[in-house]
């Protein structure tokens, strides 16, 4: 079996990585439950990959993310550091002091379990104790309590954590909004030993694999934990420098603030040019995920969203990661019958080399269909590839790049009959309506899955009511409910492509002149700045140098070729 570890680091990244797991479990119990819709009973994925087994101190078998979470002391609100499967003895205050004169102690009042983890907790008490009383509360009343408030990323998790994944750094006396940049999330680990407690939480992990096939980076890359990202990554290029790293840099709309004044201006800029040239050159492959406004995105066209609430845009987004991860435990299989449900099985390092090749193109694009359409009708497949819109920020859409190569995965997908297509089904409808487009890439990878996306109860109530059950698009939608959730759509079908195309030149064209023109150039204003996070004039035109290279890499050969002809 080949492995994946995942890594969570910062607020926004375990608020998607919260749903990314809700996802799994909605599989895991689907696959299980004897009155669950039968696409979910033969998904052909092996979940191992994501998961780890192990047993409490009491001999309970215990299945759980192979994952380290990274966030603020406090971010997890009612859920202790430990988890909830094992039993953590409080630490005994030692009976020899040094210190005589009076002491006060000061605890923080614990936060309440809101309704949803109420009820989890409730269920999982009486799944061990069949005579335990029985609770009241009501699906309903459930999703109305998470509709009306989530501030934690545990508020709406429904997964059971391993004591060594979350880990909370301690010592930060400044809220989210002042751990703003790069140089003061260097600063966080620059004192103690906490960097080095993160990298033997990952050891515990990955020395228990048998052969693991990469890592999985979820990282808001807004502000400071992009610096602790970037000390982690660096440990493992140096531990593990040939297993791939797949990263996805991760921003909610509210990080896309109006700063107003030119020094606010300086310091963004320039923490997005250094913290994207850090991150990448520890990675493999850099997904920039997260736009200014989802709402008004096309990628939210069946949606009803608040870009000022991080519950509701980070389950998107998670749901196009949850897709892009599937081809990554289909293993192989050996049956052609099998074809029928799942097809394009790849690992990490696969798609790694399907988009960046032998050249430098460490940057993909990030493009989703959420819900897809059908496969019905004339010209399915083009429909199909049409509503693909991209969720990556600073891109030119509608680019035309002949050398652009792509990976896309399409899983649940409704054919003819309000039937589910089989995975076969789905590669020829695209392969077909690829024949048949004006602009097509150089080359695509297609991964195909008969099981759609399940829909967990915490999910949030954002679907716009022409969106059915099975996730559906109605042609007379009922006037009530005006917004559906879990309750009303119970799985949705899902396109998601991962693309290396000259689309992505603006971004990458954006932090190469924030870096010359606030930190490189004679006289920039940021130069001091970046000089107090730790770099110096040379590192600065190291990644300069990068950035060069990977946009040369992108632009049309006509541009880049030599001046002789």
């Amino acid at each position: 079996m080949k492995e994946i570890v995942t890594v969570q680091v910062g607020g926004f990244a375990n608020f998607v990585g919260s749903h990314f797991w809700n996802f799994q479990d909605e599989l895991l119990g689907l696959a299980e439950d004897p009155c669950a819709d039968s696409v979910f009973k033969k998904q052909h994925l092996d979940m191992d990959v994501l998961y780890r087994t192990g047993e409490t101190q009491q001999g309970i078998l215990t299945y759980t993310p192979r994952l380290v979470s990274i966030d603020f002391q406090g971010s997890l609100g009612s859920m202790s550091s430990h988890g909830t499967l094992y039993n953590h003895e409080p630490t005994i205050p030692s009976d020899i002091t040094t210190w005589t004169a009076g002491v006060s102690t000061h605890t923080a009042e614990r936060h309440k379990k809101n309704l949803f983890l109420q009820s989890l907790y409730e269920e999982q008490d009486r799944a061990v104790d069949k005579s335990g009383p029985q609770g009241e509360y009501q699906d309903k009343d459930i999703v109305e309590s998470l509709g009306k408030g989530v501030k934690f990323w545990t508020d709406f998790s429904k997964v059971h954590y391993h004591p060594q994944s979350l880990y909370e750094l301690s010592g930060l006396w400044m809220d989210a909004r002042e751990f703003d940049n790069y140089g003061i999330g260097r600063d966080a680990l620059s004192h103690g030993l906490q960097g080095e407690e993160i990298s033997e939480r990952l050891r515990v992990f990955v020395e228990e694999c048998d052969r693991v096939q990469g890592f999985q980076f979820m990282v808001d890359d807004s502000g400071g934990f992009s610096a602790v990202a970037s000390e982690l990554l660096e440990n493992i290029a140096d531990e593990y420098s040939n297993t791939p790293v797949l990263l996805y840099a991760l921003r909610a709309p509210e990080s896309y603030v109006n700063l107003g004044k030119r020094k606010q201006t300086i310091l963004r800029s320039l923490h997005d040019a250094v913290s994207f040239s850090r991150l990448a050159s520890y990675c493999h492959l850099v997904v920039p995920v997260g736009l200014p406004s989802l709402s008004t995105s096309r990628a939210s066209s069946f949606f009803c969203i608040e870009d000022e609430r991080p519950y509701h845009c980070s389950a998107v987004y998670a749901a196009a990661l949850h897709s892009i991860s599937l081809p990554f435990r289909m293993g192989s299989l050996a049956p052609t019958a099998d074809l029928h449900y799942v097809s394009g099985a790849v690992d990490v390092g696969d798609v790694v080399r399907i988009l960046s090749g032998q050249s430098r193109r460490k940057v993909a694009i990030l493009d989703m269909a959420m819900p897809a359409p059908s496969l019905t009708g004339k010209e399915s497949g083009e429909r199909l590839l049409n509503n693909l819109h991209p969720v990556t920020p600073e891109i030119t859409e509608d680019v035309e790049d002949l050398q652009a190569v792509e990976t896309m995965t399409i899983h649940g997908v409704l054919g003819p009959g309000g039937h589910p297509a089989s995975a076969s089904e789905v590669k020829d409808t695209i392969h077909a309506a690829y024949e048949h487009t004006s602009t097509r890439p150089k080359f695509c990878h297609l991964s195909a899955a008969h099981s759609p996306l399940p829909i967990p109860l915490p999910f949030p109530s954002i679907f716009k009511n022409v969106v059915g059950q099975r996730g559906e698009l109605l042609e007379n939608p009922t006037a009530s409910p005006l917004l559906k959730g879990s309750l009303e759509v119970h799985s949705v079908p899902m396109a998601v492509r991962l693309r290396s195309s000259s689309a992505i030149l603006p971004y990458l064209e954006n932090r190469l002149g924030y870096l010359r023109r606030y930190g490189v150039d004679r006289g920039a204003p940021g130069a001091e700045l970046v000089r107090s996070w730790g770099f110096g004039k040379d590192e600065l035109e190291d990644f300069g140098e990068a950035l060069s290279k990977m946009i040369n890499e992108l632009k049309p050969h006509s541009e880049v070729s030599s001046d002789s002809d």
